[in-house]
């Protein structure tokens, strides 16, 4: 059961409760939630309160809303709090995730990309390589490169995995680029991968991708 709000910010605290509620099973995926009134009621707060909470669990894509039926569960998780959990897990576990998908990612890319691909790879690099010692516009346009590398694999469901992922890539080149222990992968092993990419070598591609971080992965595992 819900249990009423008494104190606190009431919207934040009516996230939390719903949050909980579906995490726990009490509606499961595809279920329709109570109406507003009801769960104004049970939760003792007001319509527009639960209607900011459901608005907001909407968009974090745990609550669908479809016009003219109600509020359905799409989700159990909540994807912010899971990017939270990301954040907060050792840096090498991130580096065998990011190896994961961008090894698969580039070998799908050399076979499926096409010049537009191709174009925006070579623009990031392009930059990136401007870029020098500016470490924060390096990693920029790292990130840019990466990302349109996971594009070049016209995989909709990778691209979208990778995008949820997105800060913790942006931690490990962070990290990788500001640590002196950890292993920078060159602008020359970017433009190698790139090159099988455009050559659509699969087996190089993946080959590189999975080399580009493996150093890095390597020295952690060394310190552990």
């Amino acid at each position: 059961m819900l249990a009423p709000i008494k104190k606190g910010s009431l919207v934040e605290t009516a996230i939390e409760s719903l949050r909980s509620a579906i995490e726990q099973g009490q509606w499961p995926v595809g279920s329709r939630l109570p109406v507003e009134a009801e769960l104004s009621s049970a939760l003792g707060v007001s319509r527009n309160t639960v209607r900011e909470a459901v608005r907001v669990l909407v968009h974090v894509g745990m609550l669908e809303t479809r016009q003219g039926d109600g509020t359905y569960v799409r989700a159990t998780r909540d994807a912010g709090e899971m990017l939270r959990r990301i954040a907060r897990s050792q840096l090498g576990d991130q580096l065998e995730v990011r190896i994961m998908l961008e090894t698969e990612a580039s070998r799908l890319a050399a076979r499926r990309r096409d010049d537009r691909d191709l174009a925006a790879m070579s623009r990031a690099l392009d930059a990136r390589a401007k870029a020098g010692n500016n470490i924060p516009e390096r990693v920029r346009h790292d990130e840019a490169f990466h990302r349109a590398l996971v594009a070049a694999s016209h995989n909709p469901a990778l691209s979208e995995l990778y995008d949820y992922f997105a800060h913790g890539v942006s931690h490990t080149i962070e990290r990788t680029e500001n640590e002196p222990d950890l292993p920078e992968p060159s602008q020359e092993d970017h433009e190698l991968l790139l090159a099988a990419i455009r050559r659509q070598d699969e087996e190089r591609a993946e080959a590189l991708a999975k080399a580009l971080l493996k150093p890095s992965l390597d020295a952690l595992e060394k310190n552990r």
